[in-house]
């Protein structure tokens, strides 16, 4: 069985971004779009570096909605509930179609460490279904090794990645948005990157005004833009926290009244990732015993079934 450490189930009240960063008062200089991200940000970082239970989960939940906000910079038709079928639904080792591959993308910049290599890159990029040769990504590793260990405030320097990627190759918009969460989680000493501007790209903040062009990498205004939309991404990000802290302290405190030998698992499941099959099945768990277990955790409301289907069910925090 596998050990849950309850004790990083439910930290202390968990951090919130400052109403006043969040509250807009027209047009915001540089200065100000800059400030206000700081202190977003700061609010963001004992999140990001802490390890809670949950952390797992809320990891892979930010990477879905980035996913989402990826289907229509892509010119794809599928929402979060498709990506998550396509996801669930493929079975071990087979293709799981274009979305599903831009979902395991992010999917794998959320969940691996900081350090990339030529090698890793092309897996990104691949999945994000481009092409890029060998000698283009080693250079693409040298300039994120350079923004690393340059002095460039977080935002910015994410924001120069994402432009730089954009004047390299117009059409890797998508591994730009995911690069510059990568630099961002690296100027800041995250242990790993969380997921956040490619959920904003289509929001108010890169628009120079309401209704008007979307702001793209390397244009003018680019890094206030980026600078505005760190400080929605961070509010959002500590929100889903503290839902998924709740939820997650709900179901470790009725753990123990579980007797189906191969819980432990299943729990760890759900604390790690965004969503688990309720025909899950284990070395412990038949399937029949699965769907016992899940029909037993939401009669105790220590779950939510996240599919909306009478079959082929999804269970999530």
């Amino acid at each position: 069985m596998i050990r849950l450490d309850l004790a990083t189930a439910s930290p202390a009240p968990l951090p919130a971004v400052p109403a006043w960063a969040l509250a807009s008062a027209g047009t915001q200089s540089d200065g100000d779009a800059a400030f206000r991200a700081g202190a977003a940000l700061g609010a963001l970082d004992s999140l990001a570096g802490a390890q809670p239970a949950w952390a797992g989960a809320w990891r892979q939940r930010l990477a879905l909605n980035c996913a989402g906000a990826s289907m229509r910079l892509a010119g794809r038709a599928e929402d979060v509930a498709a990506l998550r079928d396509a996801w669930q639904l493929c079975p071990a080792g087979a293709d799981p179609g274009p979305a599903g591959a831009i979902l395991g993308a992010w999917r794998q910049l959320a969940a691996q460490p900081l350090a990339v290599c030529a090698d890793r890159l092309e897996k990104i990029v691949d999945q994000f279904g481009l092409h890029w040769d060998g000698a283009a990504l080693t250079d693409l590793c040298t300039e994120i090794e350079k923004l690393a260990i340059s002095r460039h405030p977080a935002p910015f320097a994410a924001a120069a990645i994402a432009a730089h990627v954009i004047t390299t190759r117009p059409d890797s918009e998508l591994l730009a948005w995911g690069l510059a969460d990568l630099v961002l989680a690296q100027s800041l000493r995250w242990p790993r990157p969380l997921p956040l501007l490619m959920a904003q790209v289509f929001s108010p903040a890169f628009r120079a005004e309401p209704g008007g062009r979307r702001i793209r990498p390397g244009e003018k205004g680019f890094e206030r833009a980026v600078c505005v939309a760190l400080v929605q991404a961070a509010a959002e990000a500590c929100r889903l926290a503290a839902e998924l802290s709740r939820r997650a302290e709900k179901l470790l405190a009725v753990a123990p009244k579980l007797r189906a030998k191969g819980a432990g698992d299943v729990i760890f499941l759900l604390l790690n990732e965004d969503a688990v099959s309720g025909s899950l099945v284990t070395k412990n768990l038949s399937r029949f015993a699965t769907r016992r277990l899940f029909e037993r955790l939401q009669h105790l409301e220590a779950v939510r079934e996240l599919s909306g289907r009478s079959s082929f069910r999804l269970f999530g925090l």
